[in-house]
């Protein structure tokens, strides 16, 4: 029986193709491959050069252009748009030992510069927004500006923790890694402001089959995701950073949002679309790309 999961997976890729995007593998160092969906050349490569560039880093239940779809085809017209699969989603892999985001921030770092991009806006949502956090500390000539939705600098004990309890989960794979239907109902319901129940299990089967590869891997993530407080110094970004958030985030909720905003100082400010959970670019792509649309202009002005 076909995978309806598989199914829309080649659809997007075909529509991404017709859209001006392909896909792209860039070697990092032996044993590490990284996919990146990039603009395909075009007749006029001048003016595809001269487009500001934005990378759009995926969280963690989703590969790049499943999460990004409606963001790549709104924006595609006026910028460069990168989506990276982070090692060990999509088609992204590693034969390193290394499992943190500061590992995964320097492979998309490098893997950028491989294709050509020498300064860009970086957007990351939840997990790749702690990616893009380390990149503009570790690269800031690469990253100009950020916007981060669902995020924070670093996912230190007592966020995690706080999160966690109020999510009612013991660890983060439980949520994040789900090997049921009723676990995977359970992420997307964490995930959004309001989950339609009438979508059926065979769905979420078909998703549990094509998603949920390099468990271990995956796992292995999450576990060094984890810092502890004694161990985590907020960093003072150049940057300007916009905090794009979902008002009924669930995973990191407003007084999270709030904090972030504070420790990051005045170069950073916050914007929240309303009826919108930890998802947002997907729950209500139309308001997010409005915004989205106007912070960019603001910050590649």
């Amino acid at each position: 029986m076909v995978n309806f999961v598989t199914v829309l997976k080649s659809l997007v890729q075909t529509l991404m193709k017709f859209n001006g995007t392909e896909p792209k593998k860039v070697e990092i160092e032996p044993g590490t491959v990284m996919n990146f969906w990039v603009p395909a050349k075009s007749k006029n490569e001048e003016e595809e050069t001269q487009k500001p560039n934005v990378v759009l880093v995926h969280p963690f239940g989703l590969d790049g252009i499943l999460n990004w779809t409606f963001q790549v085809l709104a924006l595609k017209s006026r910028y460069s748009v990168y989506v990276p699969d982070l090692l060990f989603f999509g088609d992204s892999t590693t034969a390193a030992g290394k499992r943190t985001p500061e590992f995964q921030a320097e492979c998309l770092a490098t893997g950028l510069r491989k294709l050509g991009v020498e300064k860009c806006v970086v957007v990351g949502l939840s997990y790749g927004g702690m990616v893009g956090f380390q990149m503009a500390k570790m690269y800031p000539d690469l990253v100009a500006a950020m916007v981060v939705s669902g995020s924070v600098e670093a996912l230190t004990e007592s966020i995690s923790r706080r999160s966690l309890e109020r999510l009612g989960f013991r660890r983060w794979s439980e949520v994040l890694m789900p090997t049921t239907v009723e676990g995977l109902k359970d992420m997307f319901r964490v995930g959004t402001h309001w989950f339609p129940s009438w979508i059926p299990n065979w769905i979420f089967k078909d998703y549990l089959e094509v998603m949920f590869s390099h468990r271990k891997e995956r796992e292995e993530l999450l576990e060094a995701l984890v810092v502890r407080d004694e161990d985590f110094t907020p960093y003072h970004y150049h940057q300007r950073i916009y905090l794009l958030w979902g008002d009924s985030d669930k995973i990191f909720d407003l007084e999270v949002a709030h904090n972030l905003k504070e420790q990051l100082g005045e170069k950073a400010k916050l914007e929240c679309i309303k009826k919108a959970g930890h998802l947002c670019q997907l729950e209500r792509p139309l308001a997010f790309n409005g915004r989205l649309k106007q912070i960019l202009v603001s910050l590649t002005a």
